[in-house]
């Protein structure tokens, strides 16, 4: 009911309103890139607008036409995946739920009412301040993780189709990220808006790279350390590899503490991700040491009671034949540190999203049979949210469950998919990971060697 009074509300502005260009924002500082929810691809930000406008990091003229389309009851066309649920069935649309979202919300007679022209302070903000990272995770590229850039600018791309994370596509598309060494206007602009943009935010997450390698992310803690009372009800989360050295750890829980302890922060959420146990976790997030990753799962939940720690899975091939294995090891530290403390938010939590890019490691090359263990998973979480107590304070929640089953779902829906294509894709891009990273994959997942030797063949 309460989505549908919030549908009809932005129904009345227009079919295409949306909150969420207006209050939500993602800046990749590395790379010049922004976009307003995360369907939208990102667009590059004009070294002229940042010039004159700061704030242009968000406000961008692309992004104020799309505003524009919106108030006169247009729909953009880069948000066509709110549009085709919409159009195509009686579910509400990520344009709903996020417009319903406290960040957003409470501005609804604000936006309604302004011009488009209007710069407008988000609510919900993320930021990644450069791709400076410590791990060359199997799904990620250049963009994102500066060991890439090295060994594709030493290698080149990888053998696919797509050729995978060639640095001349990245190059075409104007997405090259700036080494931490260099100047960044970017990074400049976001310090010139920040302290103005502090005042007014609702939840401010920094992402990576790996924002613990970047001396921005701990200028923005020690900030918020010192000017907390600007706004003492912000929702903070950091994103972590948790495999930096000690030292950073350590710097991160002390601020963490002090954040916590003395509530200058509303809450604080750590973000990290694994998909898989022991080696073949190893092996799919290239440079993890899992063992050390639970480590520090457990520094943080055992020395810092007010921090939850949302453990993101990408789903995806590699993760399929251990997945049971993380929902034991997950199962176990939410029973370890459940808190009468937390009664309104779990200690840690699992939340599985399947990988769709790139292709060749997605579920669905798996052979059916394989496809089965997903829903296995599911059913050994849901278990472990029925043997939990009514309040279910440490299982599993019903939505944790579902996004497991969901991804089941997506692993054996039809659609415009080519299986043998991208399996293709598989083996080549497994046998140059092996040759270049000194890896056996057939050794550390024997559960997928006929595969990949049929289709290296």
């Amino acid at each position: 009911m309460i989505h549908q009074n919030v549908k009809d509300k932005l129904d009345s502005v227009g079919c295409g309103f949306c909150l969420a260009k207006w209050s939500q924002v993602t800046m990749h500082l590395g790379t010049g890139m922004t976009h307003s929810c995360h369907h939208p691809s990102p667009h590059k930000i004009p070294l002229k607008e940042l010039e004159r406008n700061p704030t242009a990091l968000h406000n961008t003229r692309f992004k104020k036409r799309k505003r524009k389309e919106m108030l006169e009851g247009k729909k953009p066309s880069e948000c066509d995946f709110c549009w085709n649920v919409e159009d195509n069935s009686d579910s509400f649309s990520d344009r709903v739920f996020k417009s319903s979202e406290p960040w957003a919300w409470k501005d609804y007679e604000k936006i309604k009412n302004s011009s488009w022209k209007e710069d407008m302070n988000p609510r919900y903000v993320e930021v990644s301040f450069s791709n400076t990272c410590n791990l060359k995770c199997s799904y990620c590229g250049p963009q994102y993780s500066s060991k890439w850039v090295e060994e594709i600018e030493k290698h080149g791309g990888y053998p696919t189709s797509q050729k995978f994370n060639n640095i001349d596509n990245i190059r075409a598309r104007d997405e090259m990220p700036y080494k931490q060494t260099e100047h960044n206007p970017y990074v400049e602009a976001f310090w010139k808006w920040w302290p103005e943009l502090y005042k007014d935010l609702h939840t401010f997450r920094i992402t990576g790279g790996e924002p613990l390698l970047s001396k921005d992310t701990f200028r923005v803690l020690e900030y918020i350390q010192e000017n907390w009372e600007q706004n003492p009800n912000l929702s903070l989360a950091i994103n972590t590899n948790l495999a930096v050295p000690d030292k950073l750890i350590d710097k991160l829980l002390k601020i963490a503490e002090d954040l916590t302890s003395n509530n200058k922060v509303r809450e604080l959420i750590i973000f990290t991700s694994v998909e898989a146990t022991g080696s073949q976790a190893e092996y799919s997030r290239f440079g993890l040491k899992y063992d050390k990753f639970w480590v520090n799962i457990e520094r943080i939940l055992k020395d810092l009671p007010k921090v939850t720690i949302n453990i993101m899975a990408a789903f995806n091939a590699l993760s399929v034949f251990t997945y049971g294995d993380l929902i034991d090891t997950v199962y176990e530290f939410k029973k370890k540190y459940h808190n009468d403390e937390r009664y309104w938010m779990e200690a840690l939590q699992l939340d599985t999203s399947y990988l769709r890019w790139p292709s060749h490691l997605s579920i669905k090359i798996l052979e059916p049979h394989q496809k089965e263990l997903i829903l296995d998973a599911a059913k050994k979480a849901m278990y472990y949210g029925m043997k939990d107590t009514p309040m279910n304070t440490h299982g599993f929640s019903d939505i944790q469950i579902q996004k497991i089953k969901r991804t089941y779902d997506y692993a054996i829906s039809d659609g415009m998919f080519d299986v043998e294509k991208h399996r293709k894709d598989f083996a080549s891009f497994i046998t140059e990971y092996d040759k270049r990273r000194g890896t056996n994959f057939v050794e550390t997942f024997p559960e997928l060697k006929d595969l990949y030797v049929k289709y290296k063949k």
